[in-house]
């Protein structure tokens, strides 16, 4: 975990830049505003875990063990994301989680609903969520064995990961909401400028390298790429943890 504030998080950034969510500057520190956060059962535990103490240090596990973890967090980081830019549509490749598009003969008003890229950002939410928390789990498992610092890190992350998941889960939560405000205000944006009568909106057009769809759908991708960043970033920093313990 790093002392960063929260909004200097990319997904805070992407969203921002998307007119959809506002960015304040706290003027609380990392440890007052984790404070916030936390209630007395998980502080406690919070406590606990950084006062284990330092002895019975676990034998250290194999490199094998060392070496599989960085590959399985490579490896997942590559799949979703891959997962997210396949899609089928705007670039091609065979698409585990297919990109919506209007269907054929939509009428603009059908054609502008959101629930099929709500469906489409859930998937892809479940789907970081269920890769992602096995690994954390393994990452803690690695670490544990390798040395009582490690150790103490990987309780600390699992006091602070149970501790922190229902504050995380209403966060990610809020992504597609303003995706959808994003989405709608593009729409309104596009018939604003449309000079026809609302029938000869083609929605097919929509979809073309400078519709408005096409549009929206890379920045929902963006989102969902800095959305994965921040759900691998506690990975990320046990797995850089033990890297810089096998180097040294």
């Amino acid at each position: 975990m790093t002392g960063s504030t929260l909004n200097s998080a990319r997904l805070v950034r992407v969203l921002a830049s998307l007119a959809v969510a506002e960015v304040g500057e706290s003027k609380l520190s990392f440890a007052e505003r984790l404070g916030q956060w936390l209630d007395f059962t998980d502080a406690m535990s919070l406590f606990s875990a950084l006062n284990e103490g330092a002895g019975g240090a676990s034998a250290a596990t194999k490199q094998g063990a060392d070496a599989a973890l960085f590959a399985e967090f490579d490896r997942v980081r590559r799949s979703l994301a891959e997962s997210i830019t396949t899609d089928g549509v705007l670039n091609p490749g065979r698409a585990r989680i297919k990109l919506p598009t209007p269907a054929p003969n939509a009428s603009p008003e059908s054609a502008a609903d959101f629930s099929p890229y709500h469906r489409y950002c859930l998937a892809h939410q479940r789907d970081m969520g269920a890769a992602i928390a096995p690994l954390r789990a393994a990452a803690r498992t690695v670490l544990a064995a390798r040395s009582p610092a490690l150790k103490q890190l990987a309780t600390l992350d699992a006091v602070l990961e149970q501790a922190l998941a229902n504050r995380e889960r209403n966060l990610l939560a809020s992504v597609p909401l303003l995706l959808a405000k994003r989405f709608g205000n593009l729409y309104k944006a596009h018939r604003a400028a449309w000079e026809g009568p609302v029938e000869t909106d083609d929605p097919a057009l929509w979809m073309q390298p400078e519709g408005w769809l096409a549009g929206y759908c890379g920045e929902m991708q963006a989102v969902l790429l800095a959305e994965l960043d921040v759900r691998l970033q506690p990975v990320a920093g046990l797995v850089e943890a033990l890297g810089k313990e096998v180097t040294e």
